[in-house]
């Protein structure tokens, strides 16, 4: 429990932070009008591929007896491969709707 205090007390500007990205972020997304909201999503997602090479560098630095580092890493490659999937198939969908129909 102490360990964790002291975590919590040596990090408590990059919490601050976090918590003010996290207010920020829920203004600007909740102004987003609903017409630039999907565009800007599936680019927000395939952005996402950022966070699978973090994740795979993550687990190429953890030991191999680090079960927790190797389990959370490949829980991130797979998130954020679905993530960036979804990106590619949300701008495909709506690359469709401005096609000349037949």
């Amino acid at each position: 429990m102490n360990e964790l205090i002291e975590l919590i007390s040596d990090n408590l500007q990059m919490i601050y932070i976090v918590i003010l990205m996290i207010f920020v972020g829920v203004e600007v997304i909740g102004h987003v009008p609903a017409v630039l909201h999907t565009p800007l999503m599936s680019g927000a997602n395939a952005i996402h591929g950022v966070v699978i090479i973090g994740a795979i560098l993550v687990m190429l630095g953890a030991e191999p007896d680090n079960i927790l580092a190797l389990s959370l890493g490949f829980v991130a490659v797979l998130l954020g491969t679905l993530n960036v999937v979804g990106g590619f198939v949300v701008t495909d969908r709506m690359l469709e709707m401005f096609k000349k129909k037949k």
